[in-house]
């Protein structure tokens, strides 16, 4: 999973971004300003920064020198209103790698984060490995303890979604909308069936379990 660092104060603005990012397969950590980003890149590591300019206490200016007297690779997206030429020029000598003005679509912000990715060699993990659990998204296989598990292609592709994003919960109408075709006669019973039976296929795993999550949906929760 490739992870993303969000160093955005508009908590608004944090949310989207981070929920685009999430719904386009990479893991979205948000973050109120440049301080608080330097933290959470000392606790995990991340394949890339997304940072406004504008924040208290430290700026994206402030965060993009810090990140590059570490590392010089991890790319680095400036989004943020400021759309003079002082402050872009700024942004690039301090290392950054792409310079976005807000207001942006997020289709831009996502091409942007594809190209940033690709340059420097990141794409998302196509394969997930939880206790005795193998999953492989490219050939749409599952094996636990080495023996295949036979899943159809709708039973992978939820339970490949749930566990590219554990802790978070999917309701019921956003699994339909992801995972039915619009045409297709699924119910939000239909999702509960689904489920029953990736429970039962999946009952010797033992890095994970399917966890309902009343009046809204279904989370995988790590053990």
């Amino acid at each position: 999973m490739v992870n993303i660092l969000v160093a955005e104060d508009d908590v608004n603005l944090n949310r989207l971004v981070c929920a685009c990012l999430d719904s386009a397969g990479y893991a979205a950590t948000g973050c109120a300003d440049g301080a608080e980003a330097l933290e959470k890149l000392a606790e995990k590591h991340f394949d890339m920064i997304i940072s406004d300019i504008m924040m208290p206490h430290a700026d994206g200016f402030a965060l993009a020198a810090a990140v590059r007297t570490s590392d010089k690779t991890v790319p680095v997206l400036f989004m943020t209103a400021l759309s003079d030429m002082p402050s872009k020029q700024r942004g690039y000598r301090l290392g950054i790698d792409d310079y976005l003005v807000k207001p942006f679509e997020t289709e831009e912000l996502l091409l942007r984060v594809q190209a940033l990715l690709r340059r420097a060699n990141i794409s998302r993990s196509k394969k997930l490995e939880l206790g005795n659990l193998v999953m492989d998204e490219e050939e749409h296989t599952a094996y636990v303890d080495g023996e295949e598990l036979p899943l159809t292609v709708r039973e992978f592709d939820i339970l490949f979604r749930l566990l590219s994003f554990p802790k978070k919960t999917f309701t019921r109408a956003k699994l339909m909308e992801d995972l039915w075709d619009y045409d297709s006669a699924a119910t939000s019973r239909t999702v509960d069936v689904y489920m029953a039976k990736l429970r039962e296929k999946t009952a010797a795993c033992n890095g994970f379990e399917i966890v309902t999550v009343h009046g809204l949906g279904y989370k995988a929760v790590l053990k």
